[in-house]
């Protein structure tokens, strides 16, 4: 049953591909859950490495940039821990050595819904085709949280190094072709917008227009002006819920 008001649970992990990824997904649910006293993890797979049409920009360079704008976005919206994982952006694939490396923060931070994106997902209109990195994140995410998280067994070097299984209760799909939960981030989307234009390398004010048809158009469904939506997913008998 569609949902418009949720619980907010205790923490939150975030998994994406690039830097500004998670800005565009959740950054106003985000801001909403940090207020409220959630804790936010960033999990950032990639290091943005390609994205720029500069002539005179290089890998490196660009990667300290784009960390740099990342933690400022972070910054803004209340988030609390920051994994940079330093895969090579636009040759995401989906390795077990990347799904132990998910695995490892999951365990590491343990959080109770972990935001990703959905990797069936393919394209989000017609002019924009989704980007293959992020179908591997999401991929990974999803096996990472389950059941290799989970699953004592599984990666048992894990264990040899102190991450012990965890559970996710909940996991929260982003671009979804069915939304099943609504974020009202009318309070929050000018910080949304403001995390956003602290990706100068990436985006300048003319995204901003953007931002609220984008919201507007995440709000169909429910009774909100501005939304995020999400697909989400109970994984677990979670308290948070009232679930016993």
């Amino acid at each position: 049953m569609p949902q418009t008001e949720v619980p907010v649970p205790p923490s939150a992990m975030v998994v994406v591909a690039h830097p500004d990824d998670a800005e565009f997904m959740v950054a106003g649910t985000v801001a909403k859950w940090a207020r409220q006293g959630c804790e936010i993890t960033y999990v950032v797979i990639t290091k943005g490495d390609k994205g720029s049409d500069d002539p005179a920009m290089t890998s490196s360079r660009l990667t300290e940039i784009r960390e740099a704008e990342q933690r400022a976005a972070g910054a803004i919206l209340g988030v609390k821990n920051y994994e940079f994982m330093g895969y090579p952006d636009g040759y995401l694939q989906h390795t077990l050595e990347l799904r132990r490396d998910v695995t490892r923060l999951i365990r590491k931070y343990r959080p109770h819904t972990l935001f990703t994106f959905d990797p069936t997902t393919r394209y989000f209109s017609d002019t924009y085709v989704n980007h293959p990195d992020h179908r591997v994140a999401g991929d990974v995410a999803l096996d990472a949280t389950f059941p290799s998280a989970r699953d004592r067994l599984t990666f048992p070097e894990l264990l040899l190094d102190g991450f012990e299984p965890w559970k996710v209760r909940q996991v929260w799909l982003s671009n979804a072709e069915k939304a099943n939960v609504w974020i009202d981030i009318a309070e929050t989307i000018e910080l949304k917008k403001k995390a956003m234009l602290a990706h100068p390398s990436q985006l300048g004010e003319d995204i901003l227009p953007f931002v609220d048809a984008m919201a507007r158009g995440e709000a169909q469904g429910s009774e909100y002006e501005f939304a995020e939506a999400f697909r989400r997913f109970m994984l677990e008998a979670d308290p948070v819920e009232g679930e016993k």
